[in-house]
């Protein structure tokens, strides 16, 4: 099949499979990244935290009433160790989250195929991945950035939950609205113009909506150490980068080699009507 021709019927199910085989394979690498670059600043958050406990209850023995607070906050029996957490749970969480997102990123592959311009697999490909690492991720990221365990007010994560996802669906959906008005700029501006107008576009929206949703205040406590939280920033922004980086190659790799027609086979093709 021609490389701009949109997959139908069963290559989309062989295309989702690639994408989730392809989704595995970066998460190998993002968890690689997420154990070198990520587990130190998560091991120091969490023995920060350990430490300003440990104040507290010291505090609270030095004013008398160290018997009443440990009885009202008793020390609380580890279920999963640490060691555990840090290897196999965290291999686990991003191998699948590599997997689910190598679907998904397939799925909007098939759909953008041979509708946004005459772009190879392998171009729409690293496309997606570009586009889905950047709507997903790094727009939400830049308004409400990752933060270490353990470091903010528990009483409002669900807020600060909410917030987040509220970010990436306007991600997405302000970066949908951007390529459909490219898209129909396109004739009128031409390609490159329309990209442009509809990128700043894009910016602009992206800029509206962070000015008007509320900040995390509250997310990170005003004493907790500032290196701490910028080399876990560091590396989340790392982890997932890899991800993106490495499912697009990788994704673009095995596309192309499904849809992208063999000179052998190409060969036959045309040999066959003159037979």
């Amino acid at each position: 099949m021609s490389a701009t021709t949109a997959p139908t019927g069963t290559l989309v199910g062989r295309l989702l499979v690639r994408g989730m085989l392809a989704g595995l394979l970066a998460g190998l690498f993002a968890f690689a990244v997420a154990y070198v670059a990520g587990e130190p600043s998560v091991n120091a958050s969490i023995a920060v935290e350990e430490a300003a406990a440990k104040a507290e209850h010291a505090a609270a023995h030095s004013h008398g009433a160290g018997h009443a607070a440990a009885a009202e906050d008793p020390e609380e029996e580890e279920i999963v160790s640490r060691d555990l957490q840090s290897t196999a749970g965290l291999a686990t969480g991003v191998l699948v989250y590599g997997v689910a997102l190598g679907g998904i990123a397939s799925l909007a592959f098939c759909f953008v195929l041979g509708r946004v311009g005459r772009f190879t697999p392998k171009a729409t490909a690293a496309l997606v991945a570009a586009a889905a690492f950047t709507t997903v991720y790094l727009v939400p990221f830049l308004k409400y950035p990752a933060t270490p365990p353990a470091v903010g007010n528990p009483d409002t994560i669900g807020k600060r939950t909410t917030l987040f996802f509220l970010m990436v669906l306007l991600s997405v959906l302000l970066g949908i609205a951007a390529i459909v008005a490219g898209r129909r700029l396109a004739p009128r501006l031409g390609n490159w113009n329309a990209t442009v107008v509809a990128g700043l576009g894009f910016v602009a929206a992206v800029g509206i909506a962070c000015a008007f949703l509320p900040a995390n205040e509250d997310a990170v406590k005003p004493e907790f150490p500032a290196a701490v939280l910028w080399d876990f920033r560091l590396a989340t922004l790392g982890i997932q980068a890899v991800l993106w980086v490495a499912f697009g190659l990788a994704f673009g790799l095995l596309a192309d080699r499904l849809l992208a027609p063999r000179p052998a086979a190409a060969q036959a093709v045309q040999a066959a009507p003159a037979a």
